[in-house]
């Protein structure tokens, strides 16, 4: 599974500006303001090919008693028991405070590595700087810019070291692995407890029964499962107890080692945000997806129609997904979603070759081109296959890089429905093919205009 890295630190040292510049998005909300991040941030990252997961962190107060400080801190302190790496950021242009002293003492009793990032040391003298983060007892202090990137590419690469390069895992090809996730209490457990036909996980009315993820191999009509039972995700800032301090990063990890992913949905409660949010980061993970609504068998007519309603409305972008009713306390529906389950992993594990991929490829271009952008029209050429699990597309031709959403959009339902793609997000790579005489031409103009000007 892929490592944890947790950035923590006092408000305003620019753990968010380095969570950007790890997971290279936008994602955390930067601003010269202290407390901005509250919440846990997750996100992806990867160096070179190692793979991580960075969580973003609020200002760490750990001597605040009450009130929001002391909520942002005990989500501080979750993350930090999730953690496999801690990078704990500081500020080197105000240097060490009493703050910091506070929030080392506490990371001097972990027992995993922690790594001091002396952050904002652009055009500074960097041995001067970090001179006196060494009084923190934390190990060599490391000098970074988050906001330019100097030094954080060194600083992940000494983090991740103790960690090897992901391998294929045979295990995977062999047979799926199916992770049940979704919401406490939706059923998850007891569904896995009726797919194998015994209870082998603790199915109890209460949220928050399962801690960490669990593994179950079994076999039904011939053929070979692993199911990854889950903890259940709950909204960040209801995570507290001590004893769920691994539920959220187990659960996106599993997630993340899966073929397949079962969204269970309770059909008696309302579909919910966190419902979409977790939807979200599955489709995010490339990983095919079945949707199990459970508890089905308890509702009206009326509450049914009700319920497809929502489903229409929060999880519509889940449109290559099937969606099962089941109750997995009696037991029904289990086939048809073993069947979808089945579906899925082939069509995340397909294999499409060349000239298949580039013969739908020309019979969408010919159906409608790419539309133009200012005097050029994108070429898409040919395309092949660039990796499984979810399926990727690479598709080379000249100008793709001015290709449309919309018109990649169009790609993806082409290829979904010439390969029968259900249940599999699909992705589409633009790989552009460059003119090696661009640069050349306007040389060629200003040479001709030169010589002309002489005569």
């Amino acid at each position: 599974m892929k490592p944890t890295v947790v950035l923590v630190g006092r408000p305003n040292v620019g753990k968010s500006t380095l969570f950007n510049r790890l997971t290279k998005t936008r994602d955390a909300l930067v601003a010269d303001l202290p407390g901005l991040t509250r919440d846990r941030h997750y996100g992806h990252g990867k160096s070179g090919s190692k793979p991580f997961l960075v969580v973003d962190t609020g200002g760490f107060e750990p001597l605040a008693k009450d009130g929001i400080l002391h909520e942002m801190a005990r989500q501080t302190e979750q993350a930090i028991a999730e953690a496999d790496v801690v990078i704990f950021v500081v500020d080197g242009r105000q240097g060490i405070t009493a703050h910091d002293k506070d929030i080392a003492n506490k990371l001097r009793r972990l027992d995993r590595p922690v790594f001091v990032a002396v952050n904002k040391t652009e055009g500074m003298d960097k041995g001067v700087t970090t001179a006196d983060f060494h009084e923190l007892g934390l190990g060599e202090p490391w000098s970074i810019s988050a906001s330019h990137g100097e030094g954080v590419r060194g600083l992940v690469e000494m983090a991740l070291e103790p960690y090897p390069e992901p391998a294929e895992d045979e295990e995977k090809e062999r047979h799926p692995r199916v992770a049940i996730v979704g919401r406490p209490n939706v059923g998850k457990s007891t569904l896995i407890n009726a797919l194998i036909g015994e209870e082998r996980v603790i199915a109890f009315d209460m949220p928050g029964t399962t801690r960490d993820s669990i593994f179950v191999d079994f076999e039904r009509n011939g053929r070979k499962y692993t199911l990854i039972d889950t903890a259940g995700l709950r909204r960040k800032g209801k995570v507290f107890e001590a004893i769920e301090k691994f539920s959220v990063v187990k659960t996106l990890q599993s997630i993340e080692d899966a073929n397949v992913v079962v969204l269970v949905l309770d059909a008696q409660a309302d579909i919910s945000d966190q419902d979409a949010h977790i939807a979200g980061f599955i489709v995010e993970s490339g990983r095919a997806l079945v949707v199990a609504i459970n508890k089905w068998d308890g509702l009206s007519s009326y509450e049914r129609d009700q319920i497809k309603n929502r489903l229409l409305s929060k999880l519509k972008f889940l449109d290559f997904a099937r969606f099962h009713t089941i109750s997995a306390l009696k037991g029904q529906g289990l086939g048809d979603l073993l069947h979808s389950i089945d579906s899925a992993y082939g069509a995340a594990m397909i294999k499409m070759s060349t000239p298949q991929l580039t013969r739908v490829l020309i019979d969408a271009v010919a159906k409608q081109a790419p539309p133009r952008h200012g005097l050029f029209r994108p070429k898409p050429r040919y395309a092949h296959q660039g990796g499984s699990n979810p399926p990727i597309v690479v598709v080379h031709g000249n100008a793709l890089d001015h290709i449309s959403d919309s018109y990649r959009r169009y790609l993806e339902r082409t290829y979904r429905d010439a390969f029968k793609l259900q249940g599999t997000p699909l992705r589409i790579q633009f790989n552009v093919t460059r003119n090696p005489y661009a640069d050349e031409v306007p040389k060629r103009r200003l040479e001709g205009k030169r010589s002309t000007f002489k005569k």
